[in-house]
């Protein structure tokens, strides 16, 4: 599984290019074609738009973008507000409900044409002055709609702990699957944990210990190294092994590069194969 020319033993795993982060040399529509140049045959996107609800042309641009370039779309994440602000998610966010669902609709129609496989649902911050339990509940009826809404075409919702926000309550794979619980009893379909190596890794949870524990509940996977999130190898995540961990345990979804290159971001991929970048068997 692993060797000289593969040290983290990539050629057992299926690879995205996440064109959110990676490919920024290049205007966003340009991307899905640059990764495509770079080997890739799968992309992910943050949401892709300047608004929750995008106007119809910019919505078939991003289609035709993805389309023509010959990758498939395989993760996609919902509007999560203004990131550059500071915000992460609508899910939980009392009153903003009508611009998640409208944003939902959106992203529903692009992923039933592209066939996406899950898409993200950042929880969103806590708000100072309104109760958590709110919040909560707000979140509870949103995923179980947004669960809904894409189990029509097979896709999944995936939830993310994230690091570098204090306010954001998903720190751990154990919070993201405690809400996973909540919305499955409600009787929708069950959320899937994104197990980024990196956030996990910056809030101190043992991955090692998630794989194994958790690994029938992971929905994807995204990887960049800690410190710096930059390309595997420049950090201190022991790739190797929880890439090895991943396999043993039978996960057979798809493993995202999500980080901020060094440099060019073509020229930083020594480390992952050209051979392991496309995928031949869907």
């Amino acid at each position: 599984m692993t060797g000289d020319a593969d040290p983290y033993g990539t050629a057992a795993h299926r690879w995205v290019a996440n064109c959110s982060m990676l490919f920024t040399e290049v205007p966003l529509l340009a991307r899905p074609a640059a990764a495509r140049a770079a080997g890739f045959d799968a992309v992910e996107f943050w949401w892709p738009f300047e608004h929750s609800v995008p106007v119809d042309a910019d919505v078939e641009a991003f289609v035709s973008a993805v389309t023509d370039a010959g990758v498939a779309l395989i993760g996609l994440n919902l509007p999560a507000g203004d990131m550059a602000a500071g915000d992460r998610g609508l899910i939980s966010v009392p009153g903003r409900e009508a611009e998640l669902a409208d944003g939902l609709a959106v992203a529903a129609g692009i992923g039933a044409r592209l066939r996406v496989h899950g898409c993200n649902a950042l929880y969103g911050n806590r708000i100072d002055g309104v109760d958590p339990a709110r919040q909560d509940e707000v979140a509870l009826a949103n995923l179980a709609r947004v669960a809904e809404t894409l189990a029509v075409f097979g896709a999944r919702v995936w939830l993310e702990p994230l690091s570098g926000l204090s306010a954001y309550p998903l720190r751990t794979a154990t919070d993201a699957l405690a809400v996973a619980d909540r919305v499955f009893a409600a009787g929708a379909p069950e959320p899937l944990l994104l197990a980024d190596l990196f956030h996990l890794t910056a809030n101190g949870d043992d991955v090692a210990a998630v794989l194994e524990a958790f690994g029938d509940r992971i929905g994807h996977v995204q990887v960049a190294d800690h410190p710096g999130r930059h390309e595997p190898g420049t950090g201190q995540i022991p790739f190797a092994a929880h890439l090895r961990a991943l396999h043993d345990v039978g996960y057979d979804g798809w493993v995202a590069g999500e980080y901020a290159p060094r440099g060019d971001t073509s020229a930083g991929l020594g480390w992952l194969p050209r051979a392991h970048r496309a995928v031949t068997d869907g």
